[in-house]
């Protein structure tokens, strides 16, 4: 028993440590993109039990299919961002990836702040708090 969980925690490490790699690391662009994704994810999956606001669907409620879309374009993201990662590795620099992860974190703050807006949790105080994170991240990303 023990050499077998010994295997699959050793699995589990060289398949993170793998998967971080392609994505240029893991530093704090790469964890805030994720978290943001999970955010987004987890209240979409509320917005639609609990609300019954999904904006996924026709009647608001849950759906296997937007939820499995959801997951493929969560996945593609990460895709997308290992592309732009290796296109710094061919070009010899280290800006593209950097700007690929803050455009789509800035994409799922916005979703996060659909969703919220959608659940009725986001006094204006808060949307304007983050209206300006979200404008400073375009602007940064601009840069």
């Amino acid at each position: 028993m023990h050499e077998k969980m010994l295997a699959v925690c050793s699995f589990a490490g060289v398949l993170g440590a793998a998967i971080a790699e392609a994505l240029g690391g893991w530093d704090n662009a790469v964890i805030t993109l994720i978290a943001f994704m999970a955010i987004d994810f987890v209240m979409g999956l509320i917005c639609a039990l609990v609300f019954g606001k999904s904006n996924k669907s026709a009647n608001g409620a849950l759906s296997s299919s937007a939820c499995r879309k959801g997951l493929i374009k969560k996945i593609c993201t990460l895709l997308i961002v290992v592309v732009a990662q290796r296109i710094d590795i061919l070009t010899g620099s280290e800006y593209i990836r950097n700007a690929v992860v803050i455009a789509f974190c800035v994409s799922e703050l916005i979703s996060i702040c659909e969703n919220a807006g959608l659940m009725g949790i986001l006094p204006e105080g808060v949307q304007k708090i983050l209206n300006k994170a979200i404008d400073v991240l375009k602007n940064k990303n601009d840069e």
